[in-house]
């Protein structure tokens, strides 16, 4: 079983939302990552999605985007991103999954095979361009959302597993390496965290180590809309 991960899809079916706008690189962006995703994912592979999925503002419309995604082979494990707002209603959520290989964590975590998927979508760090004393409560928060996702891991995990974390937000920022998601995330095990939220000519790398985790920045057109191989 492989995992990959992909983010900020920004999927459009019912919203006038083309991408192309934030240049050419967009055009036809959703079918370059399919035609990919059919390349490159078994039906028992995993799919890491961090967020940004549909620009949607009903999840009756979102879910026409997510039936896109629907005859794409693989799980597909979702973490809501800041412009989600048809995400309300985990349970609901859940119940209206177009099929069984759609996966929602929402502050808790899940495992498949020996890897257990722990995700919440994570908040701006300190340290980053205009960071506001609201930001720094929503930050907290998250962080909170993190640790009762980490409780629920820990009664998932077994020995030999591996812990993999999902968050929208860069878990740190480039003037601030330690925070308290990448702290979480060292007091927790995980191995390798993946992520998304930056765009454009917005500099974040790629790939980071840092205390024995790999962390993956996965936009979607920062990866050149192809999927990045995990584990």
């Amino acid at each position: 079983m492989n995992v990959y991960a992909i983010s900020d899809l920004h999927l459009s079916a019912t919203a006038d939302k083309p991408m192309d706008i934030f240049g050419g690189n967009w055009e036809g962006h959703f079918e370059k990552i399919k035609s990919d995703w059919l390349s490159t994912v078994q039906e028992d592979d995993v799919v890491l999605i961090c967020g940004d999925i549909s620009w949607a503002m009903k999840m009756e419309d979102a879910l026409v985007d997510l039936r896109s995604l629907a005859e794409l082979p693989g799980k597909k494990v979702f973490i809501r991103g800041n412009h989600d707002y048809w995400w309300s209603g985990i349970t609901r959520l859940r119940e209206a999954a177009p099929n069984d290989s759609f996966i929602f964590l929402q502050t808790d975590a899940v495992k498949i095979g020996r890897f257990v998927f722990v995700g919440s979508r994570g908040w701006t760090c300190p340290g980053s361009p205009d960071f506001t004393d609201q930001d720094q409560k929503l930050y907290l928060r998250e962080a909170e959302r993190f640790r009762l996702a980490f409780a629920v891991a820990d009664k998932l995990f077994e020995e030999g597993d591996q812990k993999i974390a999902l968050v929208h937000y860069p878990p740190f920022s480039l003037k601030n390496q330690s925070t308290l998601f990448t702290e979480l995330f060292e007091k927790n095990g995980v191995k390798k965290a993946v992520f998304g939220h930056i765009h454009g000519a917005a500099y974040f790398p790629l790939k980071t180590e840092k205390n024995e985790i790999e962390y993956f920045l996965t936009s979607c057109d920062k990866v050149g809309f192809k999927l990045v191989k995990i584990c």
